[in-house]
C-alpha cells in the first residue's frame, strides 16, 4: 500500500526540545530536502521570527518559503496559520492577505474563532487548506450524532460532554467550506490524541460517515507523540493521508530518539513496508 505523507518539520518545539528540531530558514530547508528525499510528499512548516516566536508576518513567512523553495524542495509546502502566530482572528485575516510570498497550504484549526473565515481568506488568495480538528479522545454516541455520524449528513450540534473536540469538527462540516472551495482545495486534517485497540477503527468509521460527501477531500490522520505511531498505523489501514516529523514525535517506533525528520520519515514507509496497513478498513478515497 502507498502511502501519502506529509512531514511537520519543527511545530510548536524550540531549541530547549533536541538539537535535531531545525530552527533557522536555512535548517528547515535542509530537513525539508532530506525528508522529501526520504519519501515526504508534503512539507508542513511554522515560521518563527529570529527570536523563536511563532509568526504569520510577510517579512517572516515569504523568506521562509524562498528559502525551501530556493534550495529545492519541490513539493507542496504547507503553513500554519494558528492562534499561537497571530492569537487576534482580525490580525490573523490581516496578515493573510499582506502575504506576498505564498504556500501551497494553509493548516486552519476550526477549534479556533475565526477558522471558516480564516479559511476562506486563504482560498480567496489561491492556498488550499488543512481544516485542522484535534479530538482528545474516543467519541461518545451523542457526540457523534452532533456531527452527524451517525447517519453521514453534516450535523450543527455542539458536541456532548466527554468528546472534546467533535465541537469543531461540526463546525468545520456546519461552515460549508468545503462545498464552496471545490473537493481538491480543502482537506479535513485530524488529530487523534488517544487511538485504543477497540476503539480505533470505530473512531475512523466514525469520521468516514461524517465526511462522505463529494466536495470534502481525502482525510488526513496524525497523532503526537505518544499516538503519533499508532495512528499512522489506522491512517495507512485506512487509505488516509498520514503525518509524522520531530513537530509531532521526537522518538522512531521503537522508541530511539529520532535524529531527524528524514529518520522519521524513513520510519513511516519501513511501517508500510511490514504490512501495517493490510488488515481491514478500506481505502479513504471516493
Amino acid at each position: 500500500m502507498s502511502l501519502r505523507l506529509q512531514v511537520s518539520l519543527n511545530g510548536a518545539r524550540g531549541a530547549a526540545e533536541g538539537a535535531a528540531v531545525p530552527l533557522s530558514p536555512g535548517d528547515l530547508a535542509e530537513s525539508a530536502l532530506g525528508a522529501v528525499a526520504a519519501g515526504a510528499v508534503e512539507v508542513l512548516v511554522h515560521p518563527r521570527t529570529p527570536c523563536g516566536r511563532e509568526s504569520l508576518s510577510p517579512r517572516v513567512v515569504g523568506p521562509l518559503l524562498e528559502a525551501l523553495r530556493g534550495a529545492g524542495v519541490s513539493v507542496p509546502l504547507s503553513v500554519c496559520a494558528g492562534i499561537a502566530a497571530e492569537p487576534d482572528p482580525a490580525g490573523r485575516l490581516e496578515r493573510v492577505r499582506s502575504w506576498r510570498v505564498l504556500p501551497d497550504r494553509a493548516a486552519v484549526h476550526f477549534a479556533e474563532p475565526g477558522a471558516a473565515e480564516l479559511a476562506r481568506v486563504l482560498l480567496a488568495r489561491g492556498v488550499a487548506v488543512d481544516a485542522v480538528v484535534a479530538l482528545s479522545g474516543a467519541p461518545e454516541e451523542g457526540a457523534m450524532a452532533a456531527t452527524g455520524c451517525a447517519s453521514g449528513a453534516a450535523g450543527s450540534g455542539a458536541a456532548g460532554s466527554g468528546a472534546a473536540g467533535f465541537g469543531a469538527l461540526a463546525r468545520f462540516l456546519a461552515s460549508r467550506v468545503p462545498e464552496s472551495a471545490g473537493r481538491a482545495r480543502v482537506r479535513p486534517a485530524v488529530e487523534l490524541a488517544v487511538v485504543p485497540a477497540a476503539a480505533g477503527p470505530a473512531v475512523v468509521a466514525g469520521l468516514v460517515a461524517a465526511l462522505r460527501r463529494p466536495a470534502v477531500g481525502p482525510l488526513l490522520l496524525y497523532g503526537r507523540e505518544a499516538a503519533a505511531w499508532p495512528v499512522l498505523r489506522l491512517a495507512v489501514r485506512w487509505g488516509a493521508d498520514a503525518r509524522i516529523g520531530l513537530g509531532d514525535v521526537l522518538r522512531l517506533p521503537d522508541g530511539r530518539p529520532a535524529g531527524s525528520n528524514a529518520a522519521l520519515v524513513a520510519a513511516a514507509h519501513e511501517v508500510v513496508g511490514a504490512g501495517a496497513g493490510t488488515t481491514g478498513g478500506g481505502a479513504f478515497r471516493w
